[in-house]
């Protein structure tokens, strides 16, 4: 059975479990349930520019509004599924050391873009009728 030291460096990614002390395992899993969180939001994302680009395909008269939005719905997924990871290390990173945990900087840049997102979708509901 490995003592704590060794397990410490046996783990991934071994640069964030070398520093600080083991937070409360709570903070931990809830830690990784927000990564969760944000996989699934990026999986969300992407099959909805996956949708789009589906409908787009099979319309008599594809549209460039509809090639934007997928494209928006499917780099707003892969933004979110690249950020998702380093919120979790800074995240537990300032649960090892006992610091404040960082700012969400996804969630105003997701928030913005997805309301863009949502006035190409009207635009295209409305306005060309989709």
């Amino acid at each position: 059975m490995a003592t704590d030291g060794e397990e410490r460096t046996t783990r991934w990614p071994r640069r964030l479990y070398e520093e600080g002390d083991e937070p409360d395992p709570r903070f931990t899993l809830a830690n990784e349930r927000t990564f969760l969180a944000w996989i699934r939001t990026a999986l969300a994302l992407m099959a909805g520019g996956v949708g789009v680009e589906a409908l787009n395909a099979v319309a008599a008269e594809p549209s460039p509004i509809r090639t934007v939005l997928a494209v928006a719905l499917l780099l707003a997924g892969v933004l979110c599924s690249a950020t998702a990871f380093t919120r979790w290390v800074s995240t537990e990173r300032a649960l090892r050391r006992g610091r404040p945990l960082p700012a969400p900087r996804l969630a105003p840049v997701l928030g913005y873009g997805l309301a863009v997102i949502g006035v190409l979708a009207c635009v295209l509901l409305f306005v060309t009728g989709f």
